[in-house]
């Protein structure tokens, strides 16, 4: 698309006075008149949009409020968030569609049917997602939501006739409740009666940890692909409902910006996506042009943001027939603040949002047939892509682990890809694949592209820039066994419904129950054992009884001298069983092949204390996705200990603390207590940049190996972008696991695949007599971009070391094993930490 810029000619146009009041006026079309019978938001929230920050409780009673008082506009509640907060979705149409609803839903969802011959689009509704502030501290969008909610419910002519005749509008309010109330609420407790731009006034500056991400800490706008949160799994489900034609996804930027909407640089769109989606979000993009130009507002397009990374609300759709849109406007982040461009108000954030609202719904309207030919053009295209595709299925699964199998599963169900249970056991890309865990995707099915997106390995690309990750390779995240076939011969039942892979106790034993380490959730069956006073141990050895052979990590629970009867261990491992499914094996002898039952080589295990630190100084999202693995995966209770406190925290009641990324510019008065807490037999485990800090304040002994730039022959316009090829935004890397070590209990392949999004590269130890537990292969790279120059700096280096400090035990990674809730496959490296980081 020809970029377009326009100028300002007044400031005075550009925004209003921090302290001048606004009526509807100023954001409103004024072409239009405006059923009187309509609540304004003003009418019902208490104030004028824009003078205070909209909380989440009174823009649901808006919504609520507008849906009784409108035909246009009905209103559902389709789920809750972590706080207990509604997801709510309205639809607006005509009265005369909403009579007709589930019959346009029906023949729209034809557009993606590749065998429907029957479709005719000449009269058929364009429909159109309009979602706002998934960041929570980027309210212009929300804010601006109540003016188009308002805007299309009360306005009256032949023009939103002709809209909501051909329209038919998906609208969520605000993608993420909780973090958009966190953030009101921060700056209404800050504002001034008497309004001051000042950009080091206390209102500009959040609190750790903001209010851009949910309850747990989590940028919602990275998971629509993975769908891992409430609020994600809510829209997903209404976006496949309706396959909408444009989704758009309203955020803000830094204040000293503009106003930004799609496309984004072309270099940096993925492969998969057809240039024709690019051509129309140009063309759309003309609209957005035209009525930022009628109010004199600054933009820009074409820079900066890219449609690579399918995790995004602005580029999810562009994998599915849709157009994906992105907005980001200047933030005032509060009422006010003095910026490059004058003052930016609060208000007039909120007008820009609310213009390339109604642009975007006059540009589905008018580009309607065109828009809805491409959606059924995609699905039709796809399918002469799987006619020249060798591969004509995907199978996969884990004969050791259920529940890893089991959630990669329900995120194929939810994003409406069909899969089979197999027929009987298969070979494919050298794997061996069992009937009982395993199954088979076939090409074969209408979301073909959005299956190569979530599967493919990809190491070379256009662009070396990414505004997000470079790979994500979904079966690898979950480190599962897959492999490719060119028939679906072996393709058995289709699955219609997933329940959770209960386990089982094979009988009662007043001697000692076993259960292997290699579930997912057994870090979850462990924890409930222990929090229940049971003793628990580790096997540091492998050994066979009743016939069967068990690894390092096996747990054995004796019977004797427990503190409950053996009636009650029973029915608790169980429950237990039943809750994670781990399977519990009943053994009557202390006889076995190797070691035997009562040998030191089991390791008494204490039930973990966890503290994770919060705060100042610590990277929020990866303390979040420690807190939600521990909290709402493994029940396991943590305290989020303030590293403010920490130097007067007593940390012996704790058996664990665990550093999420930080360069530990806030922990020096906290020092000594820490080293404290190590030598006195505590676990202290360090992530990403944490590890520097440890290195430095002698907590562990690393050597760090950078790599080698050459720089001479880049321009100095060039040398932004050199800088940031040299980032690695986000790949994922081979390396060699000891399963015999205790980080690697529970797996049982010696290859495993990580992920890293840092250049911090470990040399391995030359003093150390032994095998390194975890190591970069010589030719790591599996997917993603890396500059050549950090690829060779990261060959055989170490993502992970441990050494002793006193009694206890210090433990580095140099990578995020718990990435954004879809790396299941490494998250076992962290709760083998924890549960067994005093026998490393």
């Amino acid at each position: 698309m020809k970029k377009i810029i326009t100028f300002l000619f007044l400031v005075a146009f550009l925004t209003v006075n921090a302290q001048e009041k606004i009526d509807l006026n100023y954001y409103l079309p004024q072409n239009v008149t405006y059923n009187s019978e309509i609540p304004t938001p003003e009418s019902v929230i208490g104030h004028q949009v824009g003078e205070w920050h909209i909380s989440h409780d009174k823009l649901v009673h808006y919504m609520q409020t507008l849906a009784k008082s409108s035909d246009r506009i009905t209103i559902e509640t389709r789920g809750k968030t972590y706080e207990d907060r509604p997801i709510l979705l309205l639809t607006i149409t005509s009265p005369k569609n909403h009579q007709n609803i589930e019959s346009i839903r029906s023949e729209h969802l034809k557009l993606s049917d590749a065998s429907a011959n029957d479709v005719n689009v000449s009269d058929m509704p364009v429909v159109v997602y309009q979602g706002f502030s998934i960041h929570g501290n980027e309210p212009s969008g929300a804010n601006a939501g109540l003016l188009v909610a308002y805007y299309l419910a009360a306005a009256e002519g032949n023009e939103i006739d002709e809209l909501l005749n051909n329209t038919i509008i998906l609208f969520d309010p605000s993608f993420n409740p909780d973090g958009l109330n966190r953030f009101a609420s921060w700056v209404n407790v800050h504002k001034n009666q008497n309004v001051t731009s000042d950009n080091n006034d206390r209102e500009y500056d959040e609190a750790w940890p903001g209010g851009r991400t949910n309850h747990y800490w989590f940028d919602m706008n990275r998971d629509w692909l993975v769908t891992q949160l409430p609020e994600s799994q809510a829209r997903i489900k209404t976006f496949h409902k309706w396959k909408p034609n444009i989704l758009t996804d309203h955020h803000e930027m830094g204040t000293n910006s503009t106003f930004f909407f799609q496309p984004g640089i072309p270099s940096r769109t993925h492969p998969l996506t057809p240039k024709l989606n690019q051509q129309l979000t140009a063309k759309i993009g003309e609209y957005h042009a035209k009525a930022l130009d009628k109010i004199g507002s600054l933009y820009f397009t074409e820079e900066r943001y890219d449609d690579f990374y399918y995790g995004k609300g602005s580029t999810f759709p562009d994998i599915n027939g849709g157009i994906g849109i992105l907005f980001e406007q200047a933030s005032s982040r509060g009422h006010a603040q003095d910026t490059d461009n004058g003052l930016l108000t609060f208000p007039f954030t909120i007008r820009n949002q609310f213009t390339a609202a109604l642009s975007t719904l006059e540009a589905g309207k008018n580009m309607r047939e065109e828009l809805l030919k491409y959606q059924n053009d995609f699905y039709k295209e796809a399918q002469n892509e799987i006619k020249k595709d060798r591969n004509k299925a995907i199978v996969f699964g884990d004969a050791h682990d259920k529940g890893k199998t089991y959630q990669f599963a329900k995120m194929l169900e939810r994003q409406h890809i069909k899969f089979h249970k197999l027929n009987g056991d298969v070979n494919a890309s050298g794997n061996r694949f069992s009937a009982d865990n395993s199954y088979i995707i076939p090409a074969n099915q209408p979301n073909y592209r959005m299956i190569k997106a979530m599967f493919e390995t990809r190491t070379s690309f256009q662009d070396s820039l990414f505004y997000d990750v470079s790979a994500w390779t979904l079966p690898m995240a979950f480190d599962l066994n897959y492999g490719y076939t060119n028939s679906v011969a072996s393709a058995g039942d289709a699955v219609t419904s997933l329940d959770f892979p209960e386990g089982k106790v094979s009988s009662k034993s007043d001697y000692a129950y076993i259960f292997e380490w290699d579930e997912y959730y057994t870090p979850k069956a462990l924890y409930t054992i222990l929090k229940n006073d049971l003793r628990a141990k580790v096997a540091v050895k492998p050994f066979g009884i009743g016939g069967k052979n068990y690894d390092y990590g096996t747990i054995l629970i004796p019977v004797a001298n427990q503190e409950k009867i053996s009636d009650e261990i029973y029915n608790l491992l169980q429950q237990t069983a039943k809750e994670t499914g781990v399977d519990f094996n009943a053994v009557n002898t202390g006889i076995a092949t190797g070691i035997d039952l009562g040998s030191s080589y089991f390791r008494i295990l204490e039930e973990p204390k966890i503290a994770v630190l919060v705060g100042e100084g610590i990277s929020s999202y990866d303390a979040g996705e420690i807190w939600h693995l521990l909290d709402t995966r493994y029940q396991m209770p943590i305290t989020k200990l303030d590293t403010k406190d920490l130097h007067r925290a007593d940390l012996n009641k704790y058996t664990t603390i665990i550093m999420a990324n930080t360069s530990g510019s806030t922990l020096k008065d906290a020092t000594e207590n820490l080293k404290t807490f190590v030598k006195n037999g505590g676990v202290l485990i360090g992530y990403r940049n944490a590890i520097r800090w440890l290195d430095t304040n002698k907590f562990i002994e690393l050597d760090f190996k950078k790599s080698k730039v050459e720089a001479k022959d880049v321009s100095f316009a060039d040398r932004e972008d050199f800088r940031g090829a040299q980032v690695i935004g986000g790949a994922i890397f081979e390396a060699d696991i000891d399963l015999t070590h205790p980080i690697g209990y529970g797996y049982n392949k010696d290859k495993i695949a990580l992920f890293r999004n840092t250049t911090l590269f470990i040399k391995p130890d030359s003093t150390s007599n032994y095998k390194n537990p975890l190591q970069y292969t010589k030719k790591a790279l599996l997917s993603g971009y890396i500059s050549k120059e950090n690829l060779k700096a990261i060959k055989e280096t170490l993502p992970f070391k441990t050494t002793g400090m006193g009694r206890g035990q210090v433990i580095a990674f140099t990578d995020n094993t718990n990435f954004r809730a879809f790396w299941y496959g490494t998250n076992k490296l962290l709760m083998n930490s924890i549960f067994f980081g005093k026998l490393m």
